[in-house]
């Protein structure tokens, strides 16, 4: 009898295991075409609620939700599979299996979204704003980007802990017990560690960057090429003698660092049709309305716009072509900046409306690099 129990039990077990698994593998076909309504989901609350507030949902859903569909798509699907996962929580061994990839790719996919939205309602929203309240817009807004990439980072791995049932109290209890005793025995490696974290949290530089930096205040400075930054030093090619000089990263880190590429300026040209021939005062209105402009915002350079007055040929139409220089230190930075002269196009063009004097922009903002070398 106990044997027939037995093989009765096992049947059983089979079977649900069976059941479970095949429920699971269905819902992952299915996860996908889930994914998908997010994005139609997502439209739709907007209108429902955003409508009340006088917001314009379509607007909102174009600027911060279409751009990212296919994260949203990928996120939506790796969800649905998570949650599909708890039909075999019943079997804790192949639950940690498979939810260490599930909810790996979940934490990841989750935290590339979050970055994404964070940084357009950062450069969108937030700068428009700044810039309503007459507040400088400045880097440390890029600073406020990469602490919350921080948290956001904090929060996938709190969801990834989570989804397989790990106690973040005594794990993060037993790592600090552990990391004290680490501590005393790695000093000069962790110094090494953090002075690698600084340097990609601030990035003074990047592979393939010209820098100099003086190691020696009896020496002359070492001018060289980024070749690479590993996690205990950065090497650097030498520009005269070609040879290879590797720094630990705790000495980088504190080191005066002369960044030579990214001391360029990026011109900027713009093209203003004026649907008449201005006439001397009208040039003067729109010359004063660009350097008041230019003024006002952050990290266009002041003395360097110039305004160049023609006209158009075969036509009583003036063109007004203007040329903004922007510096910066970083991509990001440059992208801030670009973002800024957008919104300094726009002043400008409210600005000379509220005189009737109205243009068109025959072809996009152009945007010129000139780097510096050694």
């Amino acid at each position: 009898m106990d044997l027939i129990q037995l093989d009765r039990d096992i049947s059983s077990y089979i079977i649900e295991l069976a059941i479970r698994l095949g429920l699971f593998f269905v819902a992952v076909v299915i996860s996908p075409a889930l994914g998908r309504s997010l994005t139609y989901l997502s439209r739709l609350v907007l209108q429902v609620t955003l409508h009340r507030i006088e917001v314009d949902p379509d607007d909102t859903f174009d600027r911060f939700i279409k751009p990212f569909q296919n994260y949203i798509t990928t996120t939506g699907t790796l969800l649905f599979i998570a949650l599909s996962l708890n039909l075999l929580v019943k079997y804790p061994e192949l639950y940690t299996f498979l939810g260490f990839f599930v909810y790996m790719a979940l934490s990841i996919s989750l935290a590339l979204l979050a970055s994404k939205i964070v940084q357009r309602v950062i450069r969108q929203v937030a700068i428009d704003r700044l810039r309503r309240r007459g507040q400088e817009v400045n880097e440390i807004i890029l600073v406020f980007e990469t602490f919350t990439n921080i948290i956001i980072v904090l929060i996938a791995v709190a969801i990834f802990a989570q989804g397989l049932k790990l106690n973040l109290v005594a794990l993060s209890a037993s790592l600090g017990i552990g990391g004290v005793a680490v501590a005393f025995a790695s000093r000069q490696a962790l110094e090494r560690l953090v002075g690698t974290f600084e340097l990609y949290l601030d990035r003074p530089y990047v592979p393939g960057e010209y820098v100099r930096v003086n190691f020696n205040p009896f020496a002359e400075d070492v001018y060289g090429r980024i070749e690479s930054i590993g996690l205990r030093s950065t090497k650097i090619r030498t520009a005269a003698q070609n040879t290879l000089v590797i720094v630990p990263n705790s000495m980088m880190a504190g080191m005066k660092i002369e960044n030579i590429t990214r001391g360029k300026k990026v011109m900027a040209i713009v093209c203003l049709d004026f649907y008449k021939l201005l006439s001397e005062s009208e040039k003067a209105l729109v010359q004063q309305a660009i350097e008041d402009t230019s003024e006002s915002f952050w990290g266009i350079e002041r003395g360097s716009t110039r305004v160049h007055f023609s006209q158009l040929p075969k036509t009583l139409r003036s063109r007004v072509r203007v040329s903004f220089f922007i510096s910066s230190s970083s991509q990001d930075s440059l992208n801030l900046r670009k973002r800024l002269l957008e919104l300094a196009n726009e002043e400008i063009a409210n600005t000379l409306l509220a005189y009737n004097l109205s243009f068109t922009v025959p072809e996009s903002m152009v945007y010129l690099d000139s780097p510096m070398s050694i």
